[in-house]
């Protein structure tokens, strides 16, 4: 076997010049984590988490094989033991502010002044062990035993380089509302936020505005919209008939443009505690606009969107579609973060376990985002055209010290739709309906042949 210091560098690869080897140690001295000499150190352990990941997520057996040191696999899921969850958010932290480093005051990375953020709402699953499924729930449609427990995750994308600044996990049934004050703390002001209609509501808005945050959302289905001038509104607290707005109309900005009033409901949302909502406003002036989309292929024929940009010569109805249309980039991401990453099932299996690994597939994420930045400069594209699977073989395979060569570049297809369906067939299996365990039991109590 190698020595430590030989295998140290074999497993860091070009991990170093984001996470230096002082950095995991610093981050333990100041959590007040005691560590000793020993071959799994804080260190070693960090690359090794991060290179299984980068790996594929592969099982902890095959790592001794990857790092060329001799362990155990229990040595190795006791050193991650010691690293407790604070661990990996500060290193999470850490990464993303060396990743912003070289980037954040480049123009290119704002639109109209404010960096650009995207919001959205996903799932994940893990093993089936009762604390996980006493943490996080499953599905309703899978029987008891038949299922996985499964998570709600909550993301935050830069919606420029694509960084993943928060990934927030709860409970399945969580909706995507519940936890999104929390991404707020990642972000600055004067900051947009965007996202699906899930976030539009009186108390998100007024709470963006609030920490003079700008918001960008998709109204929500149960909003009543009428773009007549001077129109009715249902006054706050009255019974509104069926089909009459409760924002109050305010100013015409053009087809289908329009300022109005919302009002604070009465009803707090159970996201927020009574003195939160107490501070809001009683009113607030929102933007209302709705485009129609042209595009060939799209499920929707018009969009209507709310936005706290009420500047209708700096932000224009067609800049702002544009704008909007660069929203679902974020399946993307989350698609190259759950299927290329393959964390759409986690490994561990206790609730701390989960907690720590999804912050250590965020630093990954981020850290093939770097590398596709810095080849997007070098090749004078936009880092979203660099290929996110190139970017991560480059990663995964770079030597210490490697130059950066030129990755794969995606080419810009508008336009392009393809149909939901799946053209490879699944095993002919039936689903799980009863626990395996009864199951097991039936297919011995079988007669039997003659």
């Amino acid at each position: 076997m190698n020595t430590i210091s030989k295998a140290l560098a074999h497993i860091k690869g070009n991990l170093t010049q984001v996470i230096p080897e002082t950095l995991p140690l610093r981050i333990c001295r100041d959590l007040g984590h005691p560590f000793r000499k020993r071959t799994l150190t804080p260190t070693v352990t960090t690359y090794l988490f991060l290179q299984q990941i980068l790996h594929g997520n592969n099982a902890c057996s095959e790592l001794r094989h990857l790092a060329k040191i001799d362990f155990t696999d229990s040595a190795y899921c006791q050193a991650r033991a010691r690293l407790s969850f604070g661990y990996f958010h500060r290193l999470l932290r850490a990464v993303t502010g060396r990743c912003y480093a070289d980037d954040d005051f480049d123009p290119r990375t704002r639109w109209k002044g404010h960096r650009l953020f995207l919001m959205d709402g996903s799932s994940f699953s893990m093993p089936d062990t009762p604390e996980l499924q006493e943490m996080f729930g499953q599905p309703d449609a899978q029987a008891a035993g038949c299922g996985f427990p499964s998570a709600h995750l909550l993301v935050l994308f830069d919606a420029y380089n694509g960084y993943l600044l928060r990934a927030i996990a709860s409970p399945y049934r969580t909706h995507d509302m519940a936890k999104a004050a929390l991404t707020h703390s990642a972000l600055s002001p004067n900051d947009l936020l965007m996202g699906d209609r899930a976030f539009c509501s009186f108390a998100h808005l007024a709470l963006c505005r609030q920490r003079h945050l700008h918001a960008l959302f998709r109204a929500h289905q149960k909003t009543i919209i009428d773009f007549r001038p001077h129109r009715p509104f249902a006054r706050p607290g009255s019974k509104a008939p069926a089909g009459m707005a409760r924002s109050r109309y305010v100013k015409r900005l053009g087809k289908h443009d329009q300022v109005v009033e919302y009002f604070k409901p009465a009803k707090r949302p159970d996201w927020m505690t009574a003195e939160e909502y107490e501070r809001l406003p009683e009113t607030l002036l929102v933007r209302e606009l709705r485009i129609a989309v042209q595009e060939p292929g799209c499920r929707v024929q018009q969009i209507t969107l709310v936005t706290t940009l009420l500047d209708a010569k700096r932000y224009s109805k067609r800049a702002l579609a544009r704008l909007y249309a660069t929203r679902w980039q974020v399946e993307t991401n989350l698609r190259h973060l759950k299927q290329t990453l393959k964390m759409d099932v986690l490994r561990c299996e206790t609730f701390v376990g989960v907690m720590k690994e999804l912050q250590a597939f965020a630093v990954v994420y981020n850290l093939v985002r770097r590398v596709m930045v810095q080849a997007a400069r070098r090749q004078q594209v936009k880092p979203d055209r660099i290929s996110f699977v190139d970017a991560l073989r480059w990663l995964r395979h770079a030597e210490p010290g490697e130059e950066l060569r030129d990755l794969i570049v995606n080419p810009e297809r508008p336009g392009r739709a393809q149909p939901r369906a799946r053209k490879r067939r699944g095993k002919p299996y039936k689903l799980l309906t009863k626990p395996r365990e009864k199951l097991r039991e039936t297919l011995f109590k079988q007669p039997k042949a003659a």
